[in-house]
């Protein structure tokens, strides 16, 4: 595995875990108003890291699958005669 590769992982599972706990912090209902408002914006912007991570890892999977066409690529179903 690449270093780049290595670095998304442990930045997406970073983002991931603060994004609970932020999640976590708010559901407790003791932040302020402004507390909660500055927790939502982070929450949306980790959120949309994590997103944008997912979606690298699926492009990465399809063109694994097929690197000629990844647009096409058809998941291996290993039940599928």
């Amino acid at each position: 595995m690449a270093a780049a590769e290595t670095s998304q992982i442990a930045d997406f599972e970073k983002s991931l875990d603060e994004l609970e706990q932020l999640v976590s912090r708010m559901e407790q209902g003791e932040l302020s108003l402004d507390d909660s408002l500055k927790s939502f914006e982070r929450g949306i912007a980790l959120y949309r890291n994590c997103q944008s991570a997912l979606e690298q890892a699926e492009l990465r999977v399809k063109q694994l699958l097929d690197p000629s066409a990844p647009e096409s690529a058809v998941p291996f179903n290993p039940d599928t005669p």
